[in-house]
């Protein structure tokens, strides 16, 4: 009994496999390209140090991730409360970064790295009224 005897397909099914037949020796040279080959010379790219950690926009990271719900850069309350002169500790900030708060804030700590949630309480930090 067939593959497809076993499992009930017809022959609607062979086109799919004549494909993957045809695609499946493309897809293994993909994978063995991207593999270091023993003996050559390493690629330019993996032979140079690593460059350091560019500089946080976190004003820009803020307006494009948290000003949806702290309005005008965290001054003025929106969805979420205002941060100028937010009365909480850096703890209590970062934490409520990483973890979130149920039912309001989503977590962070999956999508900042400790430095930029560390960039982002420091700016909250730094809030001043708008003047103008």
């Amino acid at each position: 009994m067939g593959f497809n005897a076993v499992i009930g397909r017809g022959s609607r099914d062979e086109g799919y496999h004549a494909q993957m037949a045809t695609f499946a020796p493309a897809m293994v040279a993909c994978a063995l390209a991207s593999q270091p080959v023993p003996g050559a010379p390493a690629r330019a790219e993996e032979s140079t140090a690593a460059p350091s950690s560019p500089t946080i926009d976190v004003g820009q990271l803020f307006a494009t991730t948290c000003g949806f719900c702290h309005s005008n850069g965290g001054r003025v309350a929106g969805k979420g409360p205002q941060l100028l002169d937010a009365q909480r500790s850096d703890d209590l900030i970062r934490n409520c970064i990483k973890t979130g708060k149920v039912g309001s804030m989503q977590a962070f700590g999956q999508v900042f790295s400790d430095a930029e949630i560390d960039a982002i309480v420091h700016y909250i930090r730094s809030l001043r009224p708008k003047r103008g």
